[in-house]
């Protein structure tokens, strides 16, 4: 750690003074063998320099005075820029609490260890980092300051958070597809005339589904396929077919586009979600409720529209809470596209708007 026992003339970081830690000290108390002692300050110094974490010294006062490469890379501040200003800069306004209590415990001589918490970039971003802040003592034992080695986190905060999101779409996922099987059920036992029927009429809506679903896992490009918007909507939408309703519950309407690429995942989950809230508690679970989409263009951009009718209790927290909204609203972004909803008298309102590149 960056501890001291004095500035060193011959040692500087960034042409200034630098702290020895205690191990580095006994070096220097070995006074017969100054080239010694001079050969272990630079190794140091040209060791903390080169290091990839971001390693500082303030005093107690909260005022940077020594700043390495690695801070620069961390922080984006120069030593020039660093140095002389209170650490506060590196620290978020709504954060800015954590630096008297971490330099009240320095002051006890206590040390902070990996203390995960974020930090301030110069150009405003945040950064995640683990903190560790050690004391400066000085010849006498007396603590003059701290040495903070932060490390950038970022990366693993990422990983943690597409953990939990992976996790929370299994179980999203593993819940709406209990939820479709019961619907789904449902309808096929309302014309079922024997078992035969009703297992053959499951056998082909359990088909279809899978068939949907299937497009909304499609992370191999190979396994892709371009498809017509119109066509897209009609394949996610077959398991829920009332045979006994006379007029279509499901109507498309307005120009059809061709979807290529990784859109074809990202419409597929879109629809997947619309209908799967739809069967569950919207216009596709009611015998007179119906779905009509519409799609148009206006020069660069593109609007479709989800309006389900019929519904007893129009609802659109479906769309708002829970982990189906952020599937929803990711995906819209994704597209670079922009998501809105409303709800009437009997009826739900989803609209997307998206460039037509």
């Amino acid at each position: 750690m960056v501890l001291g026992y004095g500035p060193n003339p011959s040692l500087s970081l960034n042409s200034r003074p630098f702290y020895f830690s205690p191990m580095d000290a006994v070096a220097m108390k070995d006074i017969k063998h100054p080239a010694r002692t001079r050969h272990a300050a630079r190794r140091l110094a040209a060791i903390i320099e080169s290091s990839e974490d971001a390693i500082l010294a303030k005093d107690l006062n909260g005022i940077i005075t020594d700043w390495n490469e690695g801070a620069r890379r961390l922080f984006g501040y120069t030593a020039e820029e660093a140095i002389g200003r209170s650490v506060t800069m590196l620290i978020p306004e709504d954060r800015h609490d954590e630096e008297p209590a971490i330099l009240a415990r320095i002051r006890r001589g206590e040390r902070i260890e990996h203390y995960e918490t974020i930090r301030q970039h110069k150009d405003g971003s945040p950064i995640d980092i683990s903190l560790t802040v050690s004391p400066i003592l000085n010849r006498k034992g007396e603590v003059i300051g701290a040495s903070k080695i932060a490390r950038d986190i970022s990366d693993k905060r990422r990983a943690e958070q597409q953990k939990d999101l992976l996790l929370r779409e299994m179980n999203h996922r593993i819940k709406n597809l209990f939820a479709i099987s019961s619907s789904l059920v449902s309808l096929s036992a309302k014309h079922a005339k024997s078992m035969e029927d009703l297992i053959a009429d499951l056998q082909g809506r359990f088909s279809a589904l899978a068939s949907a679903h299937s497009l909304t896992l499609a992370t191999d490009a190979s396994q892709r396929q371009d498809i017509s918007l119109h066509s897209l909507i009609q394949k996610v939408m077959t398991p829920y077919h009332n045979k006994e309703r006379p007029d279509p519950q499901v109507t498309i309407s307005g120009p059809d586009w061709t979807i290529t690429g990784s859109e074809v995942t990202y419409f597929a989950l879109l629809f997947y979600e619309f209908a799967t809230n739809a069967a569950k508690h919207g216009a596709l679970s009611t015998p007179i409720g119906r779905i009509v989409i519409e799609c148009s263009e206006d020069g660069d951009q593109m609007t479709l529209i989800w309006r389900e009718h019929g519904v007893n209790q129009p609802t659109a927290d479906a769309h708002e809470t829970g982990f189906g909204s952020v599937l929803i609203r990711a995906t819209v972004e994704s597209l670079n596209g922009k998501f809105e909803q409303s709800t009437g008298d009997q009826s739900l309102e989803l609209r997307i708007t998206f460039p037509r590149k």
